[in-house]
């Protein structure tokens, strides 16, 4: 399984971006290998769109599930649309949130857990 996490850096040990569309950038990898390459987000000082233009780069990137601090309704909704699963409330190192995914530790989000533009002033 591909998963994408939300990042302040470009490795696993690296700590979990509280924000999606404004992450600094995505790690993406398969689970089964852990063999995961950085992505540095474009839309971090993005006017607008940044929730959006983020969740198209990890769905065009064959990610299945996003984990993450905080999501806002339009990335989920995007998210959602392109079948991918969100997990929020993410915190601590990439590698930490990447154990807790695998053992079965993370709830499935239900929806956007913040509002709109919220990680505009982060």
């Amino acid at each position: 399984m591909k998963i994408a996490i939300t990042s302040r850096g470009e490795t696993l040990d690296s700590e979990v971006d509280p924000r999606f569309g404004r992450a600094e950038y995505f790690l993406i990898g398969e689970l089964q290998s852990m063999d995961f390459r950085a992505i540095e987000n474009k839309n971090v000082n993005a006017v607008g769109g940044a929730g959006i233009n983020s969740a198209k780069v990890v769905i065009d990137a064959g990610a299945e599930a996003v984990l993450t601090g905080n999501c806002g309704p339009n990335a989920e909704r995007t998210l959602s649309a392109g079948g991918v699963k969100l997990y929020t409330g993410v915190k601590g190192t990439v590698a930490e949130a990447v154990e807790l995914f695998k053992g079965g530790k993370l709830t499935e989000a239900g929806g956007p857990n913040v509002e709109s533009h919220s990680g505009m002033n982060k």
